[in-house]
């Protein structure tokens, strides 16, 4: 499934019957020779068109003076000459009817103000020629099942695979770590460089609907349209995994903004949280792209996040409970039938809690593990299986040849995992000399590592693929909300001002929604204490400014807390003027608002920002003065869904104070998602609203309260 109901165009030319390579050469330093050599000995069995005006054969292959001159159309053009002849070669593949152009050329957009020129240049003339552009300054292309390799690599088999990366050296790196590794091979890699025209999403839709890719991976540097390739991310996951290995920040980077949520957002955290959010399994080291892009082509995802830890050595088997714990995976509480069980058939000094430790009792005879398989595979409290050890060494440990047990082990091993639905993942430390019980294991489709580490990130992206498609199959998107004329109003007038809403306003707004919020009067006369006292009566009260040239209140000293009665409004209302004017004197003050102090509870902060790489945006965590400081927040792109709304507020790491910590009454979970899903709702019928902050919204075990709210205004036309 795709975010398209049509397919991709890039099959036109990614899967090529025909190649025309302009800039072909006889030089055997050149890319455009290189090339050649890959298509001839990776064994192309399409149309090879070499494209010289100065030679009449390149390699036993008829060569062509131009593009123009060729029998007939190719589907895709290689590109190998200087960045200031591709616009013009464009014009020429769009009129003999090229669907497709690698352009490895650089000089372009990345190299400055000309560069940007000329890469515009680039891509108007590919859509005035209709044809699709990978690059440029990229390293180019395989479709290793066609037998088509623009890099020239060896030792690289076709697999299932599919590698973007926007890095021609990590392509390198994850080529030669699969030739070791010797059992993975990919479908399609693709280089995207600038992604003038093609980008990340339209290749993740591409490898999403490619018959012999079942997974796609990426390696990121920067999203230039992160929106589009969260949606596709979204319908892709469904039917493949998407691994993702996205190194440094969002290209925006940190932006200057007016709220908390501004200045938060553009962070990787926030990246992260998206892609996790679309169903993307997200790497977090480059040496785990390709363990976790195995293990999940190979067992695709987990029922749950239980895993029985099956170990030959304690101290492993200690390891690797340590590494589960870290990853969020659990221990799984084995039954009393299944401990039973393994007790029958293990030494008695065996560890029957989990971890297992079989203490010795596999050495002479490894098929114990077979049985113990078997057991843990019956328990309804397991969803994984981690065997951790020395399997697959016994006979070089200790009978010095391979011995029909270990043999008939690894046959029995494989045959049982094929039969189950719980994920069976093997870590080894034979596994870099490669004995045989191990290669088997693997031939039979098992994910097998030498590293403990690799095995827990393989068995944590089995669980997390498996919890998004669950929630996939019942998610619920928020209600959408009616447009408020009065809140539309209100947006104009702030706009004609050239200002962005006040608190009054803002606070306006989300009681219009049905949002809860104290109530408040503003004071800009002597009459309107008089109200305030009439209305809140001896209540402690709190002073704030309102003014559009003064964002952060507190700085300016135009916060006042606790203030009672008519004297003490007059008196708290004639210093925060005083302390604002100070502070800036040309600021325009609209008055003070004065609302009743709000019952101690939980401070919690709600954002929003559109982000220029990912569109609207919404933030939640721990609130008050700290949130920039700890940073202990979550991110949703929206509309929200419902366990969208539920994941931001058990994500965060202070999520154990909303439950209730220190004698402390447990918050309404239930008000603050119903207040998540609003608020989404509301940013989706507002396109005026361009940030949100609610800072603090006040938890209680009972609903909560809103106490300050800042509502920025989108300038530009709507």
């Amino acid at each position: 499934m795709t975010t398209s109901t049509q397919a991709s165009t890039l099959h036109d030319f990614l899967a090529p019957a025909s190649i025309a390579i302009v800039g072909a050469s006889t030089d055997p330093t050149k890319r455009g020779y290189k090339a050649i050599v890959g298509l001839l000995e990776g064994g192309f069995e399409g149309e090879i068109y070499p494209i010289n005006p100065k030679a009449s054969e390149i390699l036993g292959l008829t060569a062509y003076p131009s593009l123009g001159e060729l029998p007939r159309a190719a589907d895709l053009a290689l590109m190998c000459t200087p960045a200031a002849s591709i616009p013009g070669l464009l014009r020429e593949c769009g009129k003999v009817g090229i669907k497709g152009a690698v352009i490895l050329a650089s000089g372009f957009g990345e190299t400055g103000a000309e560069g940007a020129k000329l890469e515009a240049e680039l891509l108007a003339a590919a859509q005035e020629a209709k044809v699709r552009v990978v690059g440029p300054n990229t390293s180019g292309l395989f479709n290793l099942h066609q037998k088509l390799d623009l890099l020239a690599l060896e030792g690289v088999k076709p697999g299932d695979i599919g590698i973007i990366s926007q890095s021609g050296n990590m392509l390198l790196a994850l080529a030669l770590e699969a030739q070791a590794h010797g059992s993975i091979g990919f479908s399609t890699y693709v280089g995207p460089g600038n992604q003038t025209d093609v980008g990340f999403a339209d290749y993740l839709q591409y490898l999403g609907e490619e018959a012999n890719t079942r997974v796609a991976t990426f390696y990121v540097e920067g999203f230039k349209d992160g929106r589009r390739f969260l949606d596709s991310a979204r319908e892709v996951a469904l039917t493949k995994p998407v691994v993702v290995y996205k190194s440094g920040s969002t290209e925006a980077g940190q932006k200057a903004a007016a709220s908390h949520t501004g200045s938060l957002a553009g962070s990787y955290a926030m990246t992260a949280d998206l892609l996790r959010q679309a169903g993307v399994n997200l790497v977090e080291q480059s040496d785990e792209i390709l363990p976790v892009a195995e293990g999940l082509g190979l067992m695709q995802q987990a029922a749950g996040r239980r895993v029985a830890i099956l170990s030959d050595g304690g101290g492993q088997a200690t390891i690797a409970s340590d590494r589960l714990s870290e990853a969020g995976l659990e221990l799984a509480q084995l039954s009393s039938t299944t401990r039973n069980a393994l007790a029958a058939i293990l030494f008695p000094q065996a560890a029957l809690a989990n971890p297992i430790d079989v203490a010795g009792s596999t050495d002479a005879n490894p098929e114990l593990f077979i049985q113990c398989l078997q057991i843990l595979a019956a328990d309804a409290n397991v969803d994984m299986v981690f065997l951790v050890g020395m399997f697959g060494g016994y006979a070089l440990r200790f009978a010095k040849e391979l011995t029909d047990a270990e043999l008939r082990t690894a046959d029995g091993l494989a045959q049982v995992a094929g039969s189950i639905d719980k994920p069976l993942v093997v870590y080894s430390l034979y596994t870099p000399v490669k004995p045989e019980p191990l290669l088997r294991l693997r031939r039979a489709g098992l994910p097998v590592t030498g590293s403990i580490e690799h095995g827990v990130q393989v068995l944590k992206a089995l669980a997390d693929r498996g919890a998004y498609l669950a929630r996939r199959q019942g998610e619920q998107l928020a209600a959408t909300v009616s447009v408020d004329p009065a809140v539309s109003a209100s947006f104009a007038t702030a706009r004609a001002e050239g200002r962005d809403l006040y608190e009054y306003e803002a606070k306006n707004l989300l009681r219009r929604y049905g949002i809860q919020v104290p109530e408040e009067r503003i004071l800009r006369s002597e009459s309107d204490i008089d109200a305030a006292i009439d209305t809140f009566g001896e209540t402690p009260l709190a002073m704030k400014v309102v003014s559009k040239d003064i964002l952060h209140k507190s700085d300016a000293g135009g916060v006042l807390l606790n203030r009672v009665g008519r004297d003490a409004l007059r008196a708290g209302r004639d210093t925060i003027l005083a302390n604002c004017r100070a502070y800036k004197a040309e600021a325009e003050i609209e008055g003070v608002l004065v609302t009743p102090m709000a019952p101690k509870g939980t401070e919690v902060i709600i954002g929003m920002s559109r982000d220029p790489i990912f569109g609207p945006v919404l933030m939640f965590g721990l609130g008050g003065i700290f949130v920039e400081i700890l940073k202990d927040v979550a991110f949703r792109a929206l509309p929200l869904s419902r366990d969208d709304a539920r994941a931001m507020i058990d994500q965060i790491k202070a999520r154990q104070i909303l439950h209730g910590a220190r004698g402390e009454a447990a918050v309404d979970k239930a008000a603050l998602m119903e207040l998540l899903l609003t608020i989404s709702a509301i940013v989706d019928a507002h396109p005026e609203i361009a940030e949100l902050d609610l800072n603090p919204v006040i938890a209680y075990n009972n609903g909560y309260a809103v106490v300050d709210a800042r509502v920025i205004v989108n300038k530009e036309s709507l």
